[in-house]
C-alpha cells in the first residue's frame, strides 16, 4: 500500500524501546528544505527492467535509501525532505513498472511477470553494490515498509537502521481488512459503496481483489480504466485521518491510477509471493543482528491498522514504537512526520561513522560522482 504522497526538535524519547505517543506539540518537526539529485540514473537490472535512481544531499554522508509505497507509487521530490541533507547521502528509486523506471506498467504490454517481491529485494542490492554503499539506512512506509523488511532480514549485514511507518506485512487479514467486507467498510462505507460498485455484480466473500485482478488486467480501456480509478481512490480517500480533496484529485490522472493499481492488486493477488506472516516470522533476524529501528504508525490508520506494527514490535521489541495519536496513513499529518523526521535525525548521530564510507571502484569517492548526470524532473 501507498501513502499517495502529496507534496518542529528533541531526542526521541525511549531508550527502553516501549511503546511513545508522539504528541501534538507547537514543536512538531517539518519537512527538510526542498533539495535536487546531484544525480540520477536508470540501472538495468535483468528482465528487460531499468530502474530510475537518484542521489541528493551530501554525497559524503550517511547512505539513507528511501523505499517508496504501492507497491506502484512512485517517488516523489517530498520524499528527499525526510533527511537532514547536510548529513545524508539520500538515495531514492522507483520500483520496477512505475514513477521513471522502464518499461511502465500503464503500457498495453506491460508484462508483470518479473515483478515480485524478492525482484525488488535484488534490485534494492544491485542498487546499493553499484552505488558502492556497505550498508545503509533504510525508510519505507506502508508498501515501503514491507519491501524494506524484505530486504533487511534477507540481507541484515547492509541495514545499518530501519525508520519504518504504516506497517504492513501482506497477511491475509490485513487485505481482508482493507479489501474486502467486515473492516475499513466500516468506517469508511460511503468511499467503500463507489469501490464496491466499480467491481460489478456477483463479487463473492473475499472476491474483491480477484474481480479487480480481472478487471485491471482486461485490455480493454474502457474495462481497466474506470476499475483503476476506483481502486486507485479508495486508497487515496481513506490514507488521512481528515478527507483531503486535492489528494483525492491528484490520483485521477488515468496513466498513474493504472500503473498504481496494475502493480499493487498483481501483488496483492499473488500475496507478495511469501508465507502468510513471514515478515513477522523472520523479523527476530533485525535483533539477532542488532539492527535498531524506530516504527511510526497512525493510531487511526485504516489502510495499515496499527495492529500490525503492534505485531512488528512484539517480534522486534529493540525497535522504538511510536504511535502518532490523530493520524491515519499518510506519512506527512503532522505527528507523523515529526517522528519519521526525529527518527532520521537520530540516526544521523548514531550512524555518523558511515558517512563517507561508500566507494565506487575507480572512483574518488561518491563525491566524484557530483553532477556525472543531469537530474531529471
Amino acid at each position: 500500500m501507498s501513502t499517495l504522497e502529496r507534496t518542529s526538535p528533541s531526542p526521541l524519547p525511549t531508550d527502553d524501546a516501549s511503546p511513545a505517543d508522539a504528541s501534538p506539540s507547537s514543536a512538531l518537526r517539518g519537512f527538510y528544505p526542498e533539495i535536487e539529485p546531484y544525480a540520477t540514473g536508470l540501472l538495468e537490472v535483468g528482465d528487460g527492467q531499468s530502474v530510475y535512481y537518484e542521489e541528493c544531499g551530501n554525497p559524503a554522508g550517511i547512505p539513507a535509501i528511501f523505499v517508496h509505497g504501492g507497491p506502484g507509487g512512485g517517488c516523489s521530490p517530498a520524499h528527499r525532505r525526510c533527511f537532514d541533507p547536510e548529513k545524508y547521502r539520500i538515495i531514492l528509486f522507483d520500483q520496477r513498472g512505475c514513477g521513471r523506471s522502464l518499461p511502465h506498467a500503464w503500457e498495453p504490454e506491460a508484462d508483470l511477470t518479473a515483478n515480485t517481491t524478492w525482484h525488488l529485494v535484488e534490485d534494492m542490492e544491485r542498487l546499493r553494490a553499484h552505488l558502492g554503499v556497505e550498508s545503509w539506512l533504510i525508510f519505507g512506509g506502508s508498501w515501503g515498509s514491507t519491501l524494506a523488511l524484505a530486504y533487511a532480514v534477507t540481507h541484515p549485514e547492509r541495514a545499518a537502521a530501519l525508520v519504518l511507518r504504516g506497517i504492513f506485512t501482506l497477511r491475509q487479514r490485513e487485505l481482508d481488512w482493507y479489501y474486502e467486507a467486515g473492516g475499513a467498510d466500516m468506517v469508511w462505507p460511503d468511499e467503500w459503496e463507489a469501490y464496491t460498485a466499480a467491481a460489478g455484480d456477483g463479487v463473492g466473500p473475499g472476491g474483491y481483489i480477484e474481480r479487480y485482478h480481472d478487471l485491471l488486467t482486461n485490455p480493454d480501456p474502457a474495462v481497466h480504466g474506470p476499475a483503476a480509478i476506483a481502486w486507485t481512490t479508495w486508497e487515496a480517500a481513506t490514507s488521512t485521518l481528515l478527507r483531503d480533496q486535492g489528494h483525492i484529485d491528484e490520483v485521477q490522472d488515468p496513466a498513474f491510477a493504472l500503473t498504481f493499481a496494475r502493480i499493487e492488486n498483481h501483488y496483492f493477488v499473488n500475496h507478495g509471493w511469501m508465507d502468510d506472516g513471514e515478515l513477522l516470522t523472520r523479523a527476530r533476524t533485525l535483533a539477532d543482528h542488532g539492527i535498531p529501528g524506530v516504527i511510526v504508525q497512525g493510531r487511526y490508520d485504516m489502510c495499515c491498522p496499527i495492529g500490525t506494527a503492534w505485531a512488528l514490535h512484539r517480534a522486534w521489541p529493540e525497535a522504538e514504537l511510536r504511535i502518532s495519536p490523530t493520524a491515519g496513513h499518510a506519512f506527512n499529518e503532522p505527528e507523523t512526520l515529526d517522528s519519521l523526521i526525529r527518527a532520521t535525525d537520530r540516526f544521523a548521530t548514531e550512524l555518523a561513522g558511515l558517512a563517507g564510507l561508500a566507494e565506487l571502484p575507480g572512483s574518488a569517492g561518491p563525491a566524484a560522482r557530483k553532477g556525472t548526470t543531469p537530474a531529471e524532473t
